[in-house]
């Protein structure tokens, strides 16, 4: 996984360049109608139900627009919120913070869905001992907040790109000329490179696991598309070799039958790509 260093450097770019595509040379409609020493406060209203995210966000955001924005936090990331309820006020210059209102509502709102579904696939999974996680399946240019949401959640985050992990997928596979060349290749390269990354590879059916199996230094198998009685299969043959994981269209009608397969992780693109924003708003008090 990528360092808490990067990972802010992630955070400060999607801000920078967000604020560059909606602001550009000036927040023309604020600056033609309000005074620049005019003084404002707003309340984030949750007209929907769920689970808060971005609210640590929205607070950097108010501190790059302007350093003088003051926030009151009622609610914090990760709490459970129905229609009605303020989740922070924020006070200071009246054109600061339009400035900074739909940047922190298009985030806040996509980051409270994803959290709020991933929360969804954390209760199904209760008491199993399976993990949900993410995956690369993420909007461009923000797959960092994506993330995070999903984090607030209850998720954990897989791979966050393609240089912190090793994935030897289906095409890796079948482009390197089979399954032990693939896994040998990547051994002696992440040697070469002097690089410690864990390495993960997909398996097709079990004849595939069992010829990944003859090969050590394998972190993860993933299992993809198996039905429920292949993947109990898998898992009975990977025992503690390695860890395992399951995906491939699994949603929340089959979560919970794929955990109680036996596998360590579960992994869902629906949780970053297929969710509906949380309505919120931000009005003027």
């Amino acid at each position: 996984m990528i360092s808490q260093e990067q990972f802010n450097i992630e955070i400060e770019g999607i801000i920078s360049n967000a604020v560059r595509e909606d602001v550009g040379d000036g927040d023309h409609s604020s600056l033609a109608c309000i005074p620049a020493s005019a003084q404002g406060k707003a309340k984030l209203l949750v007209k929907d139900n769920g689970i808060i995210a971005g609210v640590a966000f929205a607070k950097l955001v108010f501190q790059y627009i302007d350093k003088d924005l003051k926030v009151e936090t009622l609610i914090e990331d990760g709490a459970e919120i129905k229609y009605g309820d303020i989740v922070f006020y924020v006070e200071g210059s009246s054109q600061s913070i339009l400035k900074a209102e739909r940047l922190v509502l298009n985030a806040m709102q996509r980051m409270s869905a994803i959290a709020t579904k991933t929360k969804t696939f954390v209760d199904l999974l209760e008491g199993t001992g399976t993990k949900i996680l993410d995956t690369r399946k993420t909007t461009p240019g923000i797959r960092a907040l994506e993330k995070w949401a999903v984090k607030i959640g209850g998720g954990e985050n897989h791979r966050f790109a393609l240089y912190d992990m090793v994935m030897l997928k289906d095409n890796h596979i079948d482009f390197a000329g089979g399954i032990t060349t693939a896994i040998t290749k990547t051994k002696a390269y992440l040697k070469e490179n002097n690089l410690d990354l864990k390495i993960i590879v997909e398996a097709r059916d079990l004849d595939e696991i069992k010829e990944i199996l003859k090969t050590d230094g394998v972190y993860r198998i993933l299992i993809d598309n198996f039905n429920y009685a292949d993947t109990k299969k898998a898992v009975a043959l990977i025992g503690d070799q390695c860890l395992t994981e399951s995906s491939g269209g699994i949603n929340e009608h089959t979560a919970r039958e794929y955990a109680l397969c036996g596998v360590d992780f579960i992994s869902s693109g629906a949780l970053t790509h297929s969710v509906y924003n949380m309505d919120l708003s931000l009005k003027a008090v």
